[in-house]
């Protein structure tokens, strides 16, 4: 990977707009490292203007910036990762299109999954869905914290857990071994979204201490 990848990413609610970057802003104002962006059931030039501004945001800051699922609207849109679910286009392919000018992430809930996408060429794996969570419809069953431990065993990439992460249980997931976390609406349905990012920031420098 070009740049170390940061410990928190947050994402962006499905429904963002791009007149309304008030939580982004927010986030990034606040120190946030990533921002992935998670744009739903729009256009394709709507979801490119979405990504466009947030890459410049990004970039203004020095934070990484993650589109999720298109490969075609990160490049376009100059971003610096594509994450991909596991219905998405296959790690290799997306090589293929992107050479070298995305860092790459591919979705994980078991050892094997894991090892075959490394093997791909991801870069790094989003890990989950690690608790319940309302924020996405027709999510599998949690895989808990012992299977995010088991997938960490599994890989020599740095694995960010997803879904359901709280302040609370950031502990409980780097107890894992994991390298950071992804969080949505921990920081998007804070009452504020800075102040939400601060903690996380904080809780995972003192455990990256810790450990």
């Amino acid at each position: 990977m070009r740049r170390p990848l940061p410990r928190l990413h947050v994402l962006t609610s499905a429904a963002q707009r791009v007149d309304d970057l008030r939580v982004v802003d927010a986030a990034l104002d606040a120190g946030a490292p990533a921002i992935q962006i998670r744009v739903k059931d729009r256009t394709d030039r709507d979801h490119l203007e979405v990504a466009r501004a947030i890459v410049a945001r990004c970039r203004t800051t020095g934070a990484i910036s993650i589109v999720n699922d298109r490969v075609d609207l990160a490049l376009a849109a100059g971003a610096d990762a594509v994450h991909l679910g596991l219905t998405d286009l296959p790690i290799a392919a997306a090589r293929e299109l992107a050479g070298d000018r995305l860092v790459i992430g591919g979705t994980a809930r078991d050892p094997d999954t894991a090892r075959r996408l490394v093997a791909e060429g991801a870069d790094y794996l989003g890990v989950g869905p690690t608790y319940a969570t309302a924020t996405k419809d027709g999510l599998p069953d949690p895989i808990g914290p012992g299977t995010v431990a088991a997938i960490v065993a599994a890989v020599e990439v740095p694995v960010i857990a997803i879904s359901g992460i709280t302040a609370a249980r950031v502990p409980e997931v780097l107890a894992t071994g994991a390298h950071g976390v992804a969080v949505v609406s921990a920081v998007v349905d804070a009452p504020d979204p800075g102040a939400a990012t601060r903690e996380l920031l904080d809780l995972l420098a003192d455990q990256g201490q810790a450990s």
